[in-house]
């Protein structure tokens, strides 16, 4: 029987219905091989056809009614949207502006706002005493919220309720909350450096540029629900301080944003000896939540944040020993289950390669997301107020007679 003739990348992008670039991110992901010559890629057909019935099988199903008949709630989003496995912030691709620029280039450009101006020396030093009252017991999320509140405290103009409000309150929490963990740095210093030194509290190269990487690869995804809980109190026209303090309520939550922390325990356990295995195993029983860093629904082929990441962490100094954690993991992990490494792994590597705190990769988190809250209050004040209140329907017993 002959070999079937090999695609074009033009003629696998057609079969697969994907731009030609998307095709290429499948390849440098593992997903599709292919073949160069003088004629340029080709693929093998027959792999192309399996993916392609793969990719069928895992798309997001229709929204479901919940048992009552009302429809899951979906809102319309102009900011993060996926495709063919793929992150994009309104038509860019996020791993290229990941790989490519800073976060505070990506803030300016999303929220289009020439500079990102931080709070003064007063204010900055009210917020850090505010901060350090906490002690010790305090975890690194009681921080940022306590911070929020400290700069609202001083902020006159708190509850302008103008769309430039936003933007302007935004980055005077986006240069001010890092700067607010740490007396160490100048607070007109670049954000990830401000934070670097907050979480590692040492210079190490390449540091700030992976948390410049993570913290544009956290901005948005989907319809979170700190999200929704931004978005819900801008519907109600709270401040940008209302806003951010209520995202964060629903950020410091196990299945959100603390998601990391029980990776970052997995991957110290391997590090210190234990077997992967058992540090899995032990793991999952803590945790009672699955295997910690593994599984994104959003994805057919792996977490794509989780795929960046890690390429930039296997790029830095001594990160190749980090990785290497990692891919052991993910193939003991691969042994029994069909699932794969996802943002969560990818911050508890970065911790663990920075010797940062369990909770580092919240506060990265936490604070790359807030650019997202404010651009989706942004585009909630455009609409009209209070449209997020639902109405509840009784279930309970009757009334008595």
């Amino acid at each position: 029987m002959s070999e079937l003739p090999r695609l074009t990348a033009a003629q696998a992008a057609a079969r697969l219905g994907v731009k030609p670039e998307s095709l290429y991110a499948y390849v440098s992901r593992g997903l599709l091989s292919r073949e160069r010559d003088a004629s340029g890629s080709s693929f093998d057909p027959l792999e192309v056809e399996a993916f392609a019935l793969r990719r069928r099988r895992v798309a997001p199903r229709a929204v479901e009614p919940t048992g009552g008949g009302m429809p899951l709630m979906v809102l319309d989003t102009a900011l993060a949207h996926l495709e063919d496995d793929e992150l994009f912030y309104r038509e860019r691709s996020a791993a290229r502006l990941a790989r490519e620029s800073t976060f505070d280039e990506v803030v300016r450009w999303l929220w289009d706002v020439p500079v990102l101006r931080g709070p003064d020396e007063a204010d900055l030093a009210l917020a850090r005493r505010t901060v350090a009252a906490l002690g010790a017991a305090a975890t690194p999320l009681d921080r940022l919220l306590v911070a929020v509140t400290a700069f609202a405290s001083t902020d006159p103009l708190r509850d302008d309720p103008s769309v430039e409000a936003l933007a302007r309150i935004g980055a005077r929490l986006l240069v001010g909350l890092p700067a607010a963990l740490t007396e160490a740095v100048p607070a007109e210093s670049p954000i990830a450096e401000t934070l670097w030194t907050a979480l590692a509290g040492r210079p190490r190269a390449g540091g700030a540029r992976l948390i410049d990487a993570a913290l544009v690869l956290v901005v948005d995804h989907d319809l979170a629900v700190s999200t929704l809980a931004a978005r819900v109190a801008a519907s109600a026209r709270g401040s940008a301080y209302a806003i951010v303090t209520a995202a964060l309520g629903a950020f410091d939550a196990p299945l959100h944003g603390h998601a990391s922390r029980d990776a970052v325990r997995m991957l110290r356990a391997v590090q210190g000896g234990e077997s992967p295995a058992a540090a899995i195993a032990r793991a999952v029983r803590d945790s009672g939540r699955g295997i910690p860093g593994f599984g994104q629904p959003l994805y057919a082929g792996g977490d794509m944040r989780a795929v960046v990441l890690r390429e930039l962490l296997h790029a830095a100094p001594g990160g190749d020993e980090v990785v290497d954690l990692v891919d052991a993991v993910a193939a003991e992990v691969a042994r029994h289950a069909d699932t794969r490494p996802n943002l969560d792994l990818a911050l508890a590597a970065f911790a663990l390669w920075g010797d940062m705190g369990e909770d580092a990769g919240a506060v990265v988190f936490a604070i790359g997301r807030l650019a997202g809250w404010i651009a989706h209050a942004r585009d909630e004040y455009d609409q009209k107020p209070m449209r997020l209140r639902p109405r509840g329907r009784y279930v309970g017993p009757a009334a008595a007679d």
